[in-house]
């Protein structure tokens, strides 16, 4: 059998992780090993991949139910556990791997986050505890085309949180690695560039700040950035050169062509475990591994033969590696290369070496913009014009200057020659300053795309091959055909008679999208913390995503849950209204009686009164939306007070379909009354999974139900969007009709917060 056919034969099978709705059970894996297996018995050709593909299909399913299961079985009772610490966030967050549990041994050892106590002594890496532990499955919040935290917990082997509540040390011994880094920490603290040369070199990035961070992604050099392939296949290569090198000097008999290549992969897997073998590390080393083992096998592979392989191998060690983004962009970005180079070939010139580098170069870097645009919009959003100049820059400079400069620091960190070692990361902190110096310079390139032109980013690929296929002579039709489909964004309207709301998935806050004809309007922004808002990470990012752009803001009052975001919307769309009871300059009123329209819907405002205006929960503005057949009442924190006062000789205003259910769901509101006078169909709740005050309220969502309300929570659910059309309206759920994967299931308790 043909080892890459075998190897596309294993990617096919691992690829339906990323789609498969729910996990086959564990008897329907084991009838499928035992298909699999009298499968790949038969000497027909086509039957023996048939079954090799039901083998790894398996295998695959096996690893996922293998990381779910402690979601499911350890999260409903205390755990008595030994761990070993992996990593350490801060003196309250650790990473570990259960290695023991109830005393016996577990294989694989599953991940878990510590947060929230402190150990007896310091923790490091390396260290052995006996814990009791309750712990919790990994759950985070989801919108369509927002960061995935269970997708990306899964693919990091991380599918635990926790506390503990008794910790005793069994061996207080930290890791090598962990010993290192503690002494390489302390040297590089007093480097301008420290955090980035520790992120370069050891593969630490916490110490990063957020804006060089934001720098080196709109610049799109952020793949330069961190112990990635090629800084270990760099290292690889300087071991490769070093060995060939001695060679020269040996006897002919002792030289042979392998031994560069073992030593450098055997060095390339030391410095992967020397950086903490993150995923991206260990990946590199498994495709190192199996290119080793393509070369030391004396065949010609063609390099589309030696990338299946690779891939084949990483999943068939990882499985859930293709949950990951990172190894997309990796494998993606080697295809790219292939596929670029085959394609265009790069222009042969004759003249000075240094402007040919600098054509080749360039045509590299031209490559990787136009044919990475497709994962660069699916992962990120959006793509850097500025990327062509700064990698002509960044590129060489980190690979031939930085990353061997700081790779000779950490040998001579090892107490060789401390003078040399000052004066390398000297140079290796100004190679840096140069390089962000230069970053910095450069106008702000960043371009977001939105998801209608997602498709469109094929372009480039689809041109390539048309024009070495002479596509424009063959099939004119085609290709004006194709550019015409191309531009419908531009000419095809975006409006329907309908409208939408979008309850956002922010945590434990509130975030209402209302839209109509491609437009928006906000009711409540999210909450903040300390660095950031969810504005920023989650509203922002969505309507962009969706090419919506918010004409207003209503807020319903100050608590920082729902006001969090509000002036990075504004930073961001600065011309935007502003409505609220705040009494605040610049904000439109929002007291009862207010009445307005905006795309063909009535606002009207029905609490606070103006003339006795309230501050906190009860002073929250309720909003009441309606089409003429439909309606939404949007009640902010509301509680059972000022819903009192508001039906008040004003109940018969408030009648809804769906109603925003008050203050996340607690029982201080949502009283009955109130329950019965909206009479509604859909109640929404917006709250986090795992809050401290245990919201929604169980007896508020019975009470709810008991008065007919489909009963929808964003824990549960994640981002809920309800269409209201002419025919009815129509609720998608992300987690269950939107995006309905294995990996955003609810795991854990049934009824816990949510």
């Amino acid at each position: 059998m043909c080892l890459s056919t075998l190897a596309t034969c294993l990617i096919l099978a691992i690829l339906p992780l990323l789609w498969l709705p729910a996990l086959p059970a564990l008897p329907v894996i084991q009838a499928t090993i035992v298909a699999g297996v009298l499968l790949a018995l038969i000497r027909h050709q086509i039957a023996r991949y048939l079954g090799f593909w039901l083998l790894f299909f398996a295998w695959g399913g096996l690893a996922a139910l293998s990381a779910v299961w402690p979601m499911q079985h350890l999260t409903s009772s205390p755990q008595k556990a030994e761990l070993e610490i992996v990593a350490t966030g801060s003196d309250r967050m650790y990473q570990a791997r259960i290695i023991r549990l109830n005393g016996r041994a577990m294989l694989p050892a599953p991940g878990v986050t510590l947060y929230g106590n402190t150990l007896p002594q310091p923790g490091c890496a390396g260290q052995r505890w006996k814990m009791t532990l309750t712990l919790r499955p990994v759950h985070g919040q989801l919108n369509d085309g927002g960061f995935d935290a269970q997708r990306y917990a899964l693919a990091q082997h991380q599918p635990l949180t926790g506390r503990f509540t008794h910790a005793e040390v069994m061996d207080a011994r930290c890791s090598l690695r962990a010993r290192y880094l503690a002494t390489l920490t302390n040297t590089l603290s007093s480097y301008t560039w420290g955090p980035v040369l520790l992120g370069l070199g050891m593969g630490e990035r916490l110490a990063v700040t957020p804006d060089i961070k934001n720098l080196m992604r709109e610049t799109g050099t952020a793949h330069l950035m961190a112990i990635s392939g090629l800084h270990i296949a760099l290292a690889a290569s300087v071991i490769w050169l070093l060995v060939r090198g001695i060679q020269f000097f040996v006897p002919a008999r002792w030289v042979g062509w392998r031994a560069p290549l073992v030593a450098g992969f055997c060095f390339a897997a030391f410095y992967a475990w020397l950086t903490g073998l993150q995923p991206p590390a260990l990946r590199t080393v498994v495709s190192l591994g199996a290119y080793l083992a393509l070369q030391l096998s004396g065949r010609l592979w063609s390099p589309w033969q030696i990338w299946r392989v690779c891939i084949a191998a990483i999943l068939l060690v990882d499985p859930l590696a293709v949950l990951s983004h990172s190894l997309l962009l990796s494998a993606f970005a080697v295809a790219v290369l292939i596929f670029w180079y085959q394609w265009v070939p790069r222009p042969r010139l004759s003249g000075p070496w240094a402007i040919q580098a600098v054509v080749n170069l360039l045509h590299l870097q031209l490559g990787m913009l136009l044919l990475l645009l497709p994962v660069q919009v699916v992962v990120f959003h959006g793509f850097s014009l500025s990327s062509l100049v700064a990698n002509l820059v960044a590129v060489p400079l980190v690979t031939f200057i930085s990353v061997p400069l700081i790779l000779l620091g950490m040998w001579l960190h090892l107490g060789i020659w401390p003078l040399a070692e000052n004066m390398v990361w000297t140079l290796a902190d100004g190679s840096l300053s140069l390089l962000f110096g230069f970053l910095t310079m450069l106008p702000d390139g960043w371009i977001p795309v939105d998801k209608r032109w997602l498709w469109l980013t094929l372009l480039p690929w689809v041109v390539i091959i048309a024009w070495r296929m002479r596509g424009a002579r063959t099939y004119p039709v085609v290709c004006v055909s194709a550019l015409v489909l191309a531009a419908s964004p531009l000419w095809r309207a975006n409006k329907t008679e309908g409208w939408a709301v979008h309850m956002l998935d922010v945590g434990q806050g509130l975030a209402v999208v209302i839209e109509r004809q491609g437009k928006a309007i906000l009711y409540d922004t999210g909450p903040a913390w300390p660095g950031g808002d969810s504005a920023q990470q989650l509203i922002i990012p969505w309507l962009r995503w969706h090419n919506l752009r918010p004409e207003g803001v209503i807020v319903s009052h100050d608590h920082l849950d729902h006001i969090g975001g509000l002036a990075s919307l504004r930073q961001a769309w600065p011309k935007m209204w502003i409505r609220s009871p705040l009494r605040q300059e610049g904000h439109r009123a929002c007291f009862r009686g207010e009445r307005w329209q905006w795309q063909g819907l009535t606002f009207s405002a029905h609490w606070p009164l103006a003339t006795a205006p309230q501050r906190g929960n009860n002073g929250s503005c309720v909003v009441k939306i309606e089409d003429g057949t439909h309606s939404l009442l949007l009640t902010g924190d509301i509680e059972a007070q000022g819903e009192k006062a508001m039906l008040s000789h004003h109940w018969q205003y408030l009648a809804s379909t769906l109603i925003q259910v008050p203050h996340h769901g607690s029982n201080t509101s949502s009283s009955l009354p109130l329950v019965q006078r909206v009479g509604g169909r859909i109640a929404l709740v917006s709250a986090s999974r795992y809050n401290a005050w245990r919201l929604p309220s169980g007896k508020v969502a019975r009470r709810y139900r008991k008065e007919g309300y489909l009963w929808l929570t964003t824990p549960r659910s994640g981002q809920i969007t309800v269409s209201f059309s002419q025919h009815g309206w129509q609720i998608q759920r992300l987690r269950d009709q939107i995006f309905p994967r294995w990996y955003h299931q609810w795991f854990g308790a049934p009824g816990d917060n949510g």
